[in-house]
């Protein structure tokens, strides 16, 4: 694009503002100052009871997590995208995250490349979204990420074949609590073969806590530990502002 071009534009974006009167502006401004910008956060367990981490994800006003089942590609682009910005782009992050990683489930266009991540290696887990098809590209950007700093969780593992391809390039390995009646020994030992730890993970009653203990879990999530909770981000400034 030419000088010449780029100046048309700019003139032509300030002229649109200029047409905007002022007191719609306000009103919008006020609209989107008081609007919620919601996550939900559920933390993620030491066996000593101490938080080790916390996951992080949508929430809006009027949202149903029942429906998400639901959801197409870009849904769930759209509610990464928002967990994200609202996590990552606003101000004041420790309030969040208390020192501790933030799990956040990514699907396929994050773990490519085609949509951006926040350059936070620091905090930032990217879990593997359960609707990922799991080809050569999806495990060459779980490598470029790695390379990038990034720690990388697989959830619901129940040693199907394309969740293998991604023990290599795991971290965290997350199971089921549910399944483990039937599964036990031979999923969690394929689970820890490549030394990621391990999460228990839809904990919800004393017995399934007990008999992930016993099978050698040290990390765990779910109700009976700490139901999720919902925090307004929409105080914090967004970065840059």
């Amino acid at each position: 694009m030419t000088s010449e071009h780029g100046s048309a534009l700019e003139q032509l974006g300030a002229a649109v503002d200029a047409a905007i009167p002022a007191e719609l502006r306000d009103a919008w401004a006020t609209h989107v100052s008081n609007e919620p910008v919601l996550v939900a956060r559920q933390g993620i367990y030491s066996a000593h009871g101490r938080p080790f981490a916390y996951q992080v994800s949508y929430r809006a006003p009027g949202h149903h997590p029942e429906l998400v089942s639901r959801w197409g590609a870009l849904d769930h682009e759209r509610a990464t995208a928002h967990v994200l910005r609202a996590t990552f782009g606003r101000t004041d992050l420790e309030s969040v995250a208390h020192g501790r990683l933030l799990f956040v489930r990514c699907p396929r266009a994050y773990l490519v490349g085609d949509l951006p991540v926040p350059p936070r290696p620091d905090r930032l887990v990217i879990e593997v979204s359960t609707t990922t098809e799991i080809d050569g590209t999806v495990i060459a950007g779980l490598r470029r990420l790695r390379e990038q700093g990034f720690r990388i969780a697989v959830p619901s593992f129940a040693d199907h074949p394309e969740q293998r391809r991604l023990l290599p390039h795991a971290d965290f390995v997350k199971v089921d609590v549910r399944d483990l009646d039937v599964e036990g020994h031979p999923v969690v030992r394929v689970a820890r073969s490549f030394g990621a730890l391990l999460i228990a993970e839809y904990v919800e009653q004393g017995s399934s806590l007990a008999h992930a203990r016993d099978l050698g879990f040290t990390l765990f999530q779910g109700n009976l530990i700490e139901r999720a909770g919902v925090l307004d981000r929409a105080n914090a400034r967004l970065v840059g502002h």
